[in-house]
């Protein structure tokens, strides 16, 4: 990334076209802005501590016991993310676009902001999806968030903020720490049968106080059979 070759000319040639494209249409410019904004610190990470306590007490509410486990590998992975981040722009030291004032001790691959909205958006609707309980709901909040880490990674091309190849290489970032997170709903006990749901939760209490394997049913069919037994 740092001296050049096949690849950062591709790169190259991609940001001018989109440099291009972003001169031609000016309107686009404040939008890309707030896109980029979304990939702050400040703002993505306190909408992934919500998701995360929701999350917690939705687990918690439908009785799981470990309902800590996926909440917990959620903020795990997002405290992983500065730290692989931050190594790779040390290692590779690629110089910044145009448009941004360049710092000699800092690289700019891979983009932090695409990580960090990317992570903290995509751990959010990871942790949620398996309360929500309609299927087009659940698409919904999927694809949306999809388009979202999308968007920020082209708003942050768009105003010359990053090489498309530091976003590029930000969402396969996301996309590995995504799935290991995600991986820890696979735990006994992490999540329920039918995704975790307070729906899953309300069907095995009742299960627990009437027929299957509960006492309640057994308790009521021995009593029939002996008020018939003394008729």
């Amino acid at each position: 990334m740092s001296a050049g070759g096949r690849l950062v000319a591709d790169d190259g040639r991609l940001l001018r076209d989109v440099r291009r494209t972003a001169a031609a249409h000016p309107g686009y410019d404040r939008l890309a802005h707030l896109l980029c904004d979304l990939g702050d610190i400040a703002v993505a990470v306190p909408v992934l501590l919500v998701a995360l306590v929701l999350a917690a007490r939705l687990g918690h509410r439908a009785g799981l016991p470990r309902w800590w486990v996926p909440p917990g590998a959620a903020a795990l992975a997002m405290c992983l993310l500065p730290v692989l981040v931050g190594a790779v722009k040390s290692g590779v030291d690629r110089p910044a676009p145009g448009r941004v004032h360049a710092d000699p001790n800092y690289g700019y691959f891979p983009s932090g902001h695409t990580a960090t909205s990317s992570m903290a958006f995509g751990l959010a609707a990871l942790v949620l999806l398996p309360f929500v309980r309609r299927t087009a709901v659940r698409a919904l909040l999927a694809a949306g968030t999809v388009l979202l880490a999308l968007l920020v990674g082209v708003a942050l091309v768009w105003c010359d903020f990053h090489w498309p190849l530091d976003v590029l290489a930000s969402w396969c970032l996301a996309v590995a720490l995504l799935s290991a997170a995600a991986a820890a709903r696979l735990v006994p006990g992490a999540a329920g049968r039918g995704g975790g749901s307070d729906e899953q939760a309300n069907g095995d209490a009742d299960g627990d106080g009437t027929g299957g394997d509960g006492t309640g049913g057994d308790t009521t069919e021995d009593g029939a059979r002996a008020g018939h037994d003394g008729v």
